[in-house]
């Protein structure tokens, strides 16, 4: 199978109590999960990415978690290669009526090999 380069829309959520973002490519299928210690990774049959969970997310990102509830703007990046995942992700939230960016480079092994592919997905609130 070839590499895929997919531009998609889609729509975020901030679970507070549980400190968990979650990210998600619209109106996409979901088959399974892939689970990355800190993060879960959710794919369709084909093995694109169309989901991004994110555990402990004030910690990972240095933010506090009334700031996460503010996020009014996201994009990520998801690139595979063989069992390497490589996760960009850029979002602006709003802090004291201030807009604040903040981005993440994300790099993790998977224990199997998986479909290589790219997956972007942005959204505004």
């Amino acid at each position: 199978m070839g590499k895929k380069n997919l531009k998609e829309k889609g729509e975020m959520d901030y679970d507070y109590a549980n400190d968990i973002l979650f990210f998600k490519v619209k109106d996409r299928d979901y088959n399974h999960s892939i689970e990355l210690d800190d993060l879960v990774l959710d794919a369709n049959k084909d093995g694109d990415i169309t989901g991004l969970q994110i555990f402990g997310a004030s910690k990972m990102f240095d933010i506090d978690k009334d700031t996460l509830r503010n996020i009014t703007k996201w994009e990520f990046k998801v690139r595979i290669e063989g069992k390497i995942i490589s996760i960009q992700l850029i979002f602006e939230m709003l802090r004291r009526n201030q807009v604040v960016e903040r981005g993440q480079n994300l790099i993790r092994e998977s224990s199997s090999s998986l479909t290589d592919s790219e997956v972007m997905c942005t959204a505004s609130i």
